[in-house]
Order: structure tokens, then C-alpha cells, then sequence
């Protein structure tokens, strides 16, 4: 979705890393296996009353999200989305839940806290800056805690994105909280004209 050749990036909740001049992101092996098992699940899930029900489907790679965000009748999609989480369980998968989104992943570790800690693994980053506004993100503010209290990086700044649907962790747990993305753009300037 932007392609700066000089930043690295970290996608799929950690579980991809592509670093600055690479073309290709890096896959731990372990998830790799388990993406086609991860695909089938989402064919066989994805029905012709899923889709008159209008959940979203989105292929993460090793993830499969079902969005029902917008859906006409989100509490009969919600009922769906939890027949699907329990299937998802019975057939060894783990799920992970967002605002109105079902993750549906391979049993291994997959999450930002552990992605970010591989992204900083091997640098020479004194400061990390980290902004999120969902639930998945507070295991990546826990891990850059964990790293300065570490001593591996000087400060961690969590930054927060208050929103109407945002847990109240984000904000509880922010060194900075801001509103929306409007108040993202405005402290990149900020960052950006120093």
C-alpha cells in the first residue's frame, strides 16, 4: 500500500517483515504452513448466506479476517461470525477479535507485540514510536515496554488514536493520545518538519 524503499515495514500483525531495500517480506516458515489450511477454512466458510448477511472477507495471508462493520443486520452477521469462531476453535485454529472483525489464524504466535520485537531485533533504534487504535495493537505497546524496561531501546512512546469503537486500553495505556487520523497526520508534520 506504500512503497518507500528506504522504511521497513512489519504487516500481517508482525507476521511479515519486509526490510528497507527488500522486494520480497519474510514469512516465519511455521506460519507459512499453515496459510493454505488458514485459505481452505475461509472457502468453506464463505457462503452464499455469509455474503447476503454482507460480512466482508479479507485475506491476510496467514490470517483470514471476517469483517461485519456496515452489515445490514450486524447482530444476525454477529451470530454467523460466532459460528464461524467455533468452528475455527474445533478445527485447531486460534481466533482473534477486533471491532467487528473476526481474525482467524494459525495456532502459532502471531501478534504485534512479537512483531515489533523481531522489527527492532538486530538495530541500533535508541527511540521507538508506536500508534494504534485497536486491541491488537496493545500487545505492541506491552512489548516496547518490555524492550525499554529491557534496556534494548532508551524510550517507548505508545501513542493512542481515541475513536468511538477504540478500547478504553488504548488510551488508558498511551504516553500521547490523539483524535483520529487527522491527529496522526498532524503529529507526522510535526515529526516530519523537525
Amino acid at each position: 500500500m506504500v512503497a518507500i524503499g528506504a522504511i521497513s515495514y512489519l504487516g500481517s500483525h508482525g507476521a511479515e517483515l519486509l526490510r528497507a531495500g527488500s522486494t520480497e517480506p519474510v514469512v516465519d516458515r511455521g506460519i507459512l504452513d499453515w496459510t493454505e489450511r488458514i485459505r481452505a477454512f475461509a472457502r468453506e466458510a464463505d457462503t452464499a448466506d455469509l455474503r447476503r448477511l454482507r460480512v466482508r472477507l479479507e485475506d491476510k495471508g496467514p490470517i483470514v479476517a471476517f469483517h461485519w462493520r456496515g452489515a445490514p443486520d450486524e447482530e444476525a452477521a454477529r451470530a454467523a461470525i460466532d459460528s464461524i469462531a467455533a468452528k475455527a476453535e474445533a478445527a485447531g485454529l486460534r481466533t482473534h477479535w477486533g471491532r467487528k472483525v473476526l481474525e482467524v489464524r494459525p495456532p502459532v504466535r502471531i501478534d504485534k507485540g512479537a512483531g515489533i520485537t523481531s522489527f527492532l531485533a538486530d538495530t541500533d533504534v535508541d527511540v521507538a514510536m508506536y500508534v494504534g487504535d485497536d486491541v491488537t495493537d496493545l500487545d505492541a505497546f506491552h512489548a516496547l515496554v518490555t524492550l525499554a524496561d529491557e534496556g534494548r531501546i532508551s524510550k517507548a512512546i505508545r501513542v493512542g488514536v481515541r475513536s468511538d469503537e477504540g478500547p478504553t486500553e488504548i488510551t488508558e495505556q498511551a504516553d500521547i493520545v490523539l483524535d483520529g487520523p487527522e491527529g496522526v497526520a498532524g503529529l507526522l508534520a510535526v515529526l516530519a518538519a523537525d
